[in-house]
This record gives C-alpha cells, sequence and structure tokens, in this order.
C-alpha cells in the first residue's frame, strides 16, 4: 500500500533535485535520505532515480510516482481543505514561484503580511530568472507575466500592466527627434539582452495600430535592474514595465516618450491547476494578491478597468 509519508518525501526529493539538497531542506543527514529513497524502492520493487550525492534523475518509474504521488497529496489536501472550508484558520504549506524582480520587491512583502494574518500557515518563495512548470517543480501557483500555453492551467489576472518606452530628462533634453517608434533607430536604446542576436524587437501599439522595431544601442544587460540604473542616468532610451518605472515616472526621475504608442500588455497572473476543489489557503492567497497589489502598484495610464478575471486556456 502506498504510503503518504513517502508519497511527501519523494515530492522534496524530486523537487529539490539532490540527495544534499533534500537533506539540507528537511534537516536530516544525507545518509538518512539516501536510506529512505533506498527503502522506498526496495518496498516498491522499483528503481525511482538515478543519484550522485549533487544530481537526481528520475526513472519513468520515478516520474510516474511522482506525478501520481502528487495528485493523490493534492486529494487528500482538497478533502481536508473541504471539510475545514467553512474554518477561519489556514493552515499547510504553500509553495510559490515568482521572478526575481517582481518576485523581490512585491510578492515577498506581502507573503509577509499574508502570513501574519495567517501564522498557522507555511509559504515557500522561490525565485527565478523565468517562471517554472508548476507540476515539475512542485508549485502550487506561480506568478508570471502573461496567460500561460498550458491548458491544464488555471490564469487569473492580478495586476494590469504594459511597457513603458522612457528616459531621463537629461537624456531627453539632447535627443534626436522621437515622433514615432521608427525613430528609435536613431536613439541609444538600453537592451535587456537575454540571448545573442544584435538588435532587441521592440513592440507598440496606437488603437488598432501596431509596430514593431528593431532597436540596438552600445549599452545592454540582461539584468533589467541595471538597464534602470542606466537609464537614469541619461544612457538612453529604455522600455521596460509599468510597475517597474512607475516610481521614477511619479518622481520626474524619468519622462514617458511615445505616450500615444503603448508598449505590449505584460498583466501580471497568478497561475495554478485546475481542481475540483481548490485549497482554502491557495484560493485565500490569490485573492489577497488581487486584493494588495493594487495598492502596491497604481494602475497604468490609458488601461481599461475591468476586473480580474479566472481564463481557463482551452
Amino acid at each position: 500500500m502506498a504510503n503518504i509519508d513517502d508519497l511527501a518525501f519523494f515530492q522534496r526529493l524530486a523537487h529539490c533535485g539532490s540527495l544534499t539538497a533534500t537533506a539540507r531542506e528537511l534537516g536530516i543527514s544525507l545518509s538518512a535520505v539516501s536510506k529512505r529513497l533506498k527503502q522506498i524502492e526496495a518496498r516498491l520493487g522499483v528503481e525511482l532515480a538515478s543519484r550522485t550525492t549533487r544530481r537526481l534523475t528520475l526513472t519513468p518509474e520515478g516520474e510516474l510516482y511522482r506525478e501520481r504521488g502528487a495528485a493523490i497529496l493534492d486529494e487528500i489536501g482538497e478533502l481536508e481543505g473541504a471539510l475545514s472550508a467553512q474554518q477561519t484558520v489556514l493552515s499547510g504549506r504553500l509553495r510559490v514561484n515568482a521572478t526575481f524582480g517582481f518576485g523581490r520587491r512585491h510578492i515577498a512583502p506581502l507573503i509577509s503580511s499574508f502570513t501574519q494574518r495567517h501564522p498557522q500557515l507555511e509559504v515557500l518563495l522561490e525565485l527565478t530568472n523565468f517562471p517554472l512548470n508548476l507540476a515539475d517543480h512542485g508549485f502550487d501557483v506561480g506568478i508570471r507575466v502573461g496567460q500561460p500555453p498550458d491548458s491544464r492551467l488555471i490564469a487569473r489576472r492580478i495586476l494590469y500592466n504594459r511597457r513603458i518606452l522612457c528616459a531621463a530628462p537629461d537624456y531627453v533634453a539632447r535627443m534626436p527627434t522621437l515622433a514615432s517608434p521608427q525613430d528609435l533607430s536613431a536613439h541609444q536604446c538600453l537592451l535587456i539582452r537575454e540571448n545573442d542576436s544584435d538588435y532587441a524587437l521592440w513592440r507598440f501599439v496606437n488603437g488598432t495600430h501596431e509596430a514593431g522595431v528593431k532597436v540596438s544601442g552600445r549599452l545592454a544587460s540582461n539584468d533589467g535592474e541595471a538597464i534602470t540604473l542606466l537609464a537614469l542616468e541619461g544612457h538612453g532610451v529604455m522600455l521596460r514595465s509599468w510597475w517597474d518605472v512607475y516610481p521614477y515616472l511619479k518622481s520626474g526621475q524619468l519622462v514617458e516618450l511615445l505616450p500615444d504608442w503603448q508598449g505590449v500588455e505584460a498583466d501580471f497572473y497568478a497561475v495554478y491547476d485546475q481542481r475540483r476543489h481548490l485549497p482554502a489557503r491557495l484560493r485565500a492567497f490569490v485573492a489577497y494578491l488581487e486584493e494588495a497589489l493594487p495598492g502596491r502598484v497604481p494602475s497604468p495610464p490609458q488601461r481599461a478597468a475591468n476586473g480580474p478575471k479566472d481564463i481557463a486556456r482551452a
């Protein structure tokens, strides 16, 4: 018979990706982790993972055990959540994935205030450069820009956002003519370099008109905060998210350019698996993000004030 503790242990093992990381997270010895895995494999009669102390790779049987085990644990969590739905106390573990910049500035502070309201709740926040697959990494919810392509996920919009073309007043005072997106070819554009391309493609919308412009510049970085610093010091034009630059626009340290040409939408979504019974802790957390984020980031200009909505990807 399946052992629930074994299922939960293997989920942590698969999520951590190595025996050493699992031992560190669980606060037990490396030998204890290795022994526990061997015992599970002996009971099942199959090898679940090939491993060294630094790396663990699931076998096909291990993938099945992880996937079906996660479903079983979710069912148990949903059952307990349904039984305690009338209670106001939230408990259990919530695993959250977000990107570094937005996660540090907004999600971490909101987790702090949320857990102060619900002291019996345990939250794991993992920040990454790019959104991770929820199922493969054991997350309950991911905070990401745009709707996911996975039809098995629900995407709930929690914050309106769009790209803003902007520069420091010092650059604006001496910059070449900028009357349309095509004029950017004559400008020093500050680029976020995520691949080896010699240029970046910036997209804009003006009513029903769209424009995609290849831009270049002598300064680039793979880090958005570094690009913002370069823009603040007058090195050129950047295209950044509203949530990231609105304080500088408000203070006058940055100036919005081509306001009639909006950068593409970059709304934030809370993404999670479709379930018959959504755990109360997850439902409450997403609702809290919807409530609290607009108070931290005002709506960008020239946006319709539609409310958040659930989107089941079809």
